[in-house]
């Protein structure tokens, strides 16, 4: 996330040559699109959570180390 904020911070700045601008706008949309599935993934394991009679989470799976 840090990373497409300092991407869209060179953009909106505006002082980067075409080329450059070219390149972080496609790292830009790269970076994005690995943040909407990082964060499809995150929704989907809190979707699968489920509580038993007393309240405690059951259903949950283990979260990934990556």
């Amino acid at each position: 996330m840090r990373a497409l904020e300092t991407v869209v911070d060179q953009l909106e700045r505006g002082d980067v040559a075409l080329d450059a601008s070219i390149a972080l706008y496609e790292r830009g949309a790269a970076l994005k699109k690995r943040c909407e599935d990082e964060l499809k993934r995150a929704e989907e394991k809190v979707a699968a959570i489920t509580l038993d009679a007393k309240g405690a989470p059951t259903g949950t799976q283990p979260l990934d180390a990556g």
